[in-house]
């Protein structure tokens, strides 16, 4: 059963490989050419549908199972923004730079240096078989001041609840047990292998 990933974000395609290791996954650019999707869902669950559909639709291959991911960060103190925007926070086509930038001078001019904060990842499957969704949260804090190199977007600027360090200064074996994506992703598994069994 060949698993495809409706993202070419080199990040999360590395952080899912990780943590569905014994399965065979390729993003869908090693596939096809990639093509632009346009996420206007209301919320991370129909934002993930909606790249899993399409990216399905365009492979035209019943074997393949599709799995995408929407995630965000939602800040307490920004009424919960960026939350589905997180990747383009600071406009089309910014950086990772670009979008935590904006968020830490957001959080600055509400008039505070740190604020509760939640992670969320929504992970879409597509398959003959049909469509779900599941869902992994995060809680912890974001803070003003970056620390850490490890890991891609938010994570210098997230503490998880009952850590020290932020994302970006634990290594990759803590993250894996305590992220959000990988909490989903665990519960993915759990749809993907019963898809398996249906085909077996």
């Amino acid at each position: 059963m060949r698993i495809v990933l409706a993202t070419s974000n080199k990040g999360k395609v590395r952080e899912i490989k990780d943590l569905l290791h014994d399965r065979e996954i390729f993003p869908y650019t090693d596939l096809m050419e990639g093509f632009e999707i346009i996420e206007d869902g209301d919320t991370f669950k129909e934002n993930a549908l909606i790249k899993a559909r399409a990216v399905f639709r365009a492979l035209r291959d019943d074997k393949a199972v599709v799995i995408a991911d929407d995630s965000g960060i939602s800040v307490d103190v920004l009424d919960g923004a960026p939350g589905i925007y997180s990747a383009r926070y600071a406009g089309e086509g910014c950086s990772d730079k670009d979008n935590f930038d904006k968020l830490i001078n957001a959080v600055k001019s509400a008039g505070y240096e740190t604020s509760p904060a939640h992670y969320t990842a929504a992970i879409a499957i597509v398959s003959k078989e049909g469509e779900s969704c599941v869902h992994g949260w995060m809680h912890g804090d974001v803070s003003i001041y970056p620390r850490g190199e490890n890991g891609f977007g938010y994570d210098p600027i997230f503490t998880p609840t009952g850590h020290a360090l932020t994302l970006g200064e634990l290594d990759s074996d803590v993250k894996v047990g305590i992220s959000h994506r990988s909490k989903a992703l665990n519960l993915a598994k759990i749809l993907i292998d019963q898809i398996k069994k249906q085909r077996a």
